[in-house]
């Protein structure tokens, strides 16, 4: 009994000090219940926590140290944002990330037949960038190394595996663009 307790308060401690945020941090997961401290701890966590920027409760951010939310920005639950050592991940002023949206910086490595893929390592790390104004529909994937355009939209469920133009809306797996809005 006494070794669970000790295990927990060191859980706890170990939580409160991790790069990281989501229901698996206990320490911050709880705290972000209360508003005032929501934010403080998401602007300790976050390189950059722009005014109004909302990681809401349920999401998760691994390597926050590597990850900029500018101004205004919503990030929903069941969002996985995974930055890396070097690998950033930015998300730039006014947009809108609906639920289960996943954003990685890189990918495991897989072409050694000899290994399980577990044991291969991963992809250099290759930052993502989603300009302002955008908004990524819920279950999308974007990939390591994207650029999501200026008010680009993202379908719901698509599979982002190359880069998105300013003003433009794709859907798909992989995603294709649907059309360009900002033409004459």
């Amino acid at each position: 009994m006494l070794g669970n307790i000790i295990s927990l308060i060191k859980r706890w401690n170990w939580t409160k000090k991790a790069n990281r945020l989501g229901p698996d941090v206990l320490a911050t997961y709880v705290l972000m219940y209360i508003p005032r401290l929501h934010k403080k701890i998401c602007k300790e966590k976050f390189s950059y926590y722009g005014e109004g920027a909302d990681f809401r409760i349920g999401a998760y951010a691994i390597n926050c140290s590597n990850i900029k939310l500018g101004k205004n920005v919503v990030i929903r639950p069941n969002c996985m944002l995974i930055a890396g050592s070097s690998g950033r991940i930015v998300i730039e002023n006014d947009v809108l990330i609906a639920p289960g949206v996943n954003i990685f910086v890189s990918n495991h490595l897989y072409g050694d037949i000899n290994l399980p893929i577990n044991q291969q390592g991963f992809t250099k790390e290759k930052d993502v960038i989603v300009k302002e104004g955008s908004w990524i529909g819920a279950n999308a994937i974007i990939l390591p190394g994207i650029t999501i355009g200026k008010n680009a939209v993202v379908a719901a469920g698509s599979v982002v595996n190359k880069d998105v133009p300013d003003y433009t809306v794709v859907a798909g797996v992989p995603a294709k663009k649907i059309k360009k809005y900002n033409e004459d």
